[in-house]
């Protein structure tokens, strides 16, 4: 074998090394999948068999868990069956003793049925004996009624007839002496009676005087505002006035608008109207047209709350929620300056005592008290007087006839047919009548006061004479030389009797005629 040299050998070395590197390393490459491809399995396989146990560990516990439930459920079914079973036998013993009472009930009902049965038949047979006898007895009492009439020489007929008119002959001079004796004394007692009734219902109840105007004045902060509420070429003011249905009076007192209607309720609307467009200062049409429909909802929401507020005060059930609000209308109705709300709460307090006092129903007299004076309410939008508006009110309303006639009858349209009718309208009386309730026009009011004391001056001895609270009090005084004092009393007398027969006037006038005698002296 020839021997290389060594260069040779430098050269063929790394090649062979390089050769031996790549077979060596393409084996590791082709080698070390399928070490891991068996290790894999290796390791699948133990995991396989690691889930073969824990399956094998779960089907065990689950069969024990399985059995363990069986069993505790065939335990509960059982427990249950013994309870259902002993429910049932129970309820048998029950069943069997209710058929045993049943069984006796009926053992005695038809005993009861047989002996009813011989009673039946024993007062079958009784009454047959009772007809006969009857028969009997009545042929009896028609031969002496025979024989009776032979004698009398009249009938049955005529003999009741003569009998009854010497009864009612004498018994009717009785009846009517003491229907007399009775009217003569209840005439004695009914002023006295009514007066004392009055008195107390007056006493009982106290309500503050007050008087409204029917035209409302708005404040202005300046004259400026006039021209502002005018507005250019009248513009403002006629559309305030097309609004509100209400005429605007702007005339030369300073700072001052006058709002006049014959409806209050729109006049009330204008008058806060106008207060919030001085307030807001925005004066122009689409804000007029904004401000009068709140303050419409703001007038309708206090009518109700007034209505409410009534029949609260006064304690009244069951008022429908319209009829409320026509109450709550009356707070901006008034009646020769009397505030037509406050008459109306006044009635009925007034109404409801004198009620209570007879004994009557002091709610329906309340009831009636308050809406005497309902038509009051809408006579400005519906047509007849308040009292047949009132009525139909009532009645569309669901009120009842002691309600209704009380309405009509409170100006003596309608003749009342309840007391409490005659109730209201003295309470309606009483509440009109009384003095500073109505308010009257100031020319009759001066004239009225100058009468009374014309009146009193024209009589001889009198010096001096005033028209005192109102007109309601005469105070008289007289020369004590020329007047004693059984004239002083006399000369009261003549006065009022004067004042009765030569005027018209509400309320009452009080007379007082002074007689007083000084003595005087001075220390020098």
């Amino acid at each position: 074998m020839p021997i290389l040299s060594n260069d040779v050998m430098n050269i063929i070395l790394p090649i062979i090394c390089a050769v031996l590197g790549l077979v060596v390393g393409g084996l590791i490459v082709l080698l070390v999948p399928f070490f891991k491809q068996s290790a894999a399995k290796k390791k699948a396989q133990k995991t396989i068999r690691d889930a073969e146990i824990k399956a094998d560990h779960i089907v065990k516990n689950a069969q024990l868990d399985g059995k363990q439930t069986v069993y505790e459920l065939k335990q509960e079914f059982e427990k249950e069956m013994r309870e259902k079973k002993g429910e049932l036998a129970a309820q048998e013993n029950k069943l069997f003793q209710r058929e045993q009472n049943i069984d006796r009930r009926d053992a005695a009902l038809l005993s009861k049925e047989q002996s009813l049965e011989d009673r039946t038949e024993l007062l079958n047979r009784r009454n047959k004996e009772f007809d006969k006898k009857e028969a009997i007895l009545q042929q009896k009492i028609d031969s002496i009624i025979v024989e009776l009439e032979k004698v009398a020489q009249m009938s049955t007929q005529e003999a009741k007839d003569e009998l009854f008119a010497r009864v009612e002959s004498k018994v009717s001079k009785e009846i009517a002496a003491f229907i007399k004796n009775k009217e003569e004394e209840a005439k004695e007692s009914a002023d006295t009676a009514a007066k004392e009734l009055l008195g107390l219902a007056i006493t009982r109840y106290a309500q503050e005087v007050t008087t409204e105007r029917t035209v409302s004045v708005v404040s202005l902060p300046n004259d400026e505002m006039k021209g502002r509420i005018i507005g250019r070429e009248g513009r403002n003011i006629r559309t305030l006035e097309q609004l509100l249905g209400v005429d605007l009076i702007v005339d030369d007192t300073p700072e001052v608008i006058t709002v006049s209607c014959f409806d209050p309720i729109r006049r009330e609307i204008a008058r806060l109207s106008l207060e919030a467009l001085i307030k807001d200062g925005r004066i122009q049409p689409g804000r007029i047209e904004e401000i009068v429909e709140k303050c419409k909802k703001e007038v309708n929401e206090s009518i109700h709350k007034a209505g409410q507020d009534t029949v609260f005060k006064l304690g009244l059930p069951r008022i429908n929620n319209e009829l409320v609000d026509y109450i709550g209308r009356l707070k901006y109705r008034t009646s020769y300056g009397q505030n037509a709300l406050d008459h109306s709460i006044e009635v009925a307090y007034l109404s409801g005592i004198m009620a209570s006092e007879l004994g009557l129903d002091q709610n329906v007299a309340k009831r009636a008290g308050l809406l005497h004076d309902i038509g009051k309410s809408a006579d400005f939008e519906m047509d007849g007087s308040h009292v047949e508006i009132g009525s139909r009110l009532a009645k569309k309303y669901g009120e009842s006839d002691v309600v209704i006639n009380a309405i009509e009858s409170h100006h003596g349209d309608v003749e009342p047919k309840y007391v409490i009718s005659n109730l209201v309208q003295a309470a309606d009386t009483l509440s009109a009548a009384r003095p500073g309730a109505r308010s009257e026009i100031l020319e009759n009011y001066i004239k009225r006061i100058e009468k009374l004391e014309e009146i009193c001056n024209s009589y001889e001895g009198v010096y001096q004479s005033y028209a005192m609270q109102s007109g309601r009090e005469l105070r008289v005084m007289v020369i004590p030389e020329r007047i004693d004092d059984v004239g002083a009393f006399k000369l009261a007398r003549e006065i009022k009797e004067r004042i009765e027969n030569e005027m018209t006037y509400p309320g009452q006038i009080k007379v007082s005629v002074i007689r007083e005698y000084r003595a005087v002296e001075t220390a020098k």
